[in-house]
């Protein structure tokens, strides 16, 4: 485990921090008039999932943990959490809702997606930025006042629902932002 200095944080950095694996989910620089510069970070547990903030002294040094990246297939929900395969050793790991956060609503099962490993422990998961999915439901668009961009509700292949503009129909490819959850295009 090697070490850094604050001056070295970047978005997505994995430190230790109280003992535990965390993401570095926001940090800023601040150098107030009186008194010494400082760090401000947001950092997310890769255990629990937990976000939290807290304040390092500018140059203190850190903790980097090492974190691999393996290719591994989703397979299934069960109670517990989310099932996926590494597609080279064909291993299971199983990752905990509050890891993967708001993204549930777009697993969709058999595509690969980037798992982030620690000492054999499957701690998180990288998301893409946009993901395409089917629309499995969609009532028809109501003719009328569309000045404002009208639009609709519909609900895609995993159960997810979505604003779409009028023209969107059943059987159509979508791109939704997996972060913020929005409609993009139609694929």
């Amino acid at each position: 485990m090697g070490t850094i200095t604050t001056s070295q944080f970047q978005k997505g950095m994995f430190i230790e921090f109280k003992g535990e694996p965390h993401s570095i989910v926001e940090f800023q620089h601040v150098n107030p008039g009186k008194g010494s510069a400082f760090v401000r970070t947001r950092l997310k547990s890769l255990k629990t999932g937990k976000v939290q903030d807290f304040t390092y002294k500018s140059g203190e040094v850190i903790a980097e943990v090492p974190i691999n990246t393996r290719e591994m297939q989703y397979l299934y929900h069960e109670t517990d959490g989310y099932v996926f395969m590494d597609n080279y050793t064909f291993d299971q790991f199983t990752i905990s809702a509050g890891l993967l956060g708001d993204y549930v609503k777009y697993l969709k099962p058999n595509d690969t997606y980037q798992v982030l490993v620690n000492d054999d422990t499957a701690v998180g998961v990288r998301f893409p930025k946009k993901v395409r999915l089917r629309v499995t439901q969609a009532e028809e668009g109501a003719a009328g006042n569309t000045v404002g961009g009208a639009t609709k509700v519909v609900t895609v292949e995993t159960g997810a629902t979505v604003n779409v503009p009028l023209f969107i129909k059943e059987g159509d490819t979508i791109a939704i932002d997996t972060e913020t959850g929005e409609y993009l295009e139609r694929a």
